[in-house]
């Protein structure tokens, strides 16, 4: 387990671990492996439902719990919060040569303006990162990208990103928290209070 956050005040805070996966196999077991140590229970009591829109669910004596997953290349990244909806997604660092394009199509206006912005050699790591945490908002929040990547708008402060457009659709307020776990990948893990 690597907790999201090392400082003591933040225990509460969800954490997350990395684990080897192979393309193509399921994640569900690696999953519930982790979760049944993470909360000291065997991992097939590990009560894992999806509700109506595919988000998972953790039910019966860890319905307080909350559970997220993406993988990515040869990794998975799984996420676990208490009294928090959270989401996580994993990206492995590529060229996108369309990235401009694509967030010009499917971003809040103001993200594009900023990727504009910014020098090619900056350009793909900046899409890397929006995309990362706007998913991680968009699983936590349930809808996933059915929602509208659109519908909300983050900017780069003080060397992170944050809601700076929020939508009333998502509730709220968000905390985002934005990483590489391993050399050629980005991750984020997005928050809110239930």
């Amino acid at each position: 387990m690597e907790p999201a956050f090392t400082s003591p005040e933040a225990s509460h805070l969800p954490r997350w671990t990395w684990r080897d996966h192979a393309r193509g196999t399921p994640a569900t077991p690696l999953v519930r492996d982790w979760l049944g140590a993470e909360l000291g229970v065997a991992a097939s009591s590990v009560d894992l439902r999806r509700d109506a829109l595919g988000r998972p669910r953790l039910a019966g004596v860890l319905q307080g719990f909350d559970v997220s997953w993406s993988h990515s290349g040869e990794g998975l990244l799984i996420a676990l919060g208490e009294g928090v909806d959270v989401g996580v997604d994993l990206e492995r660092a590529r060229p996108r040569p369309r990235a401009l394009e694509l967030a010009e199509r499917f971003f809040h206006v103001a993200e594009h303006a900023w990727l504009r912005g910014l020098p090619e050699p900056d350009r793909n790591e900046a899409f890397l990162r929006l995309w990362c945490a706007k998913e991680a908002v968009l699983k936590a929040h349930g809808r996933g990208i059915a929602f509208g990547l659109d519908k909300f708008g983050l900017a780069d402060l003080e060397g992170g990103l944050a809601m700076t457009h929020p939508h009333a659709g998502l509730g709220g307020p968000w905390s985002v928290h934005e990483w590489a776990p391993r050399p050629s990948y980005r991750a984020a893990l997005a928050w809110r209070g239930r």
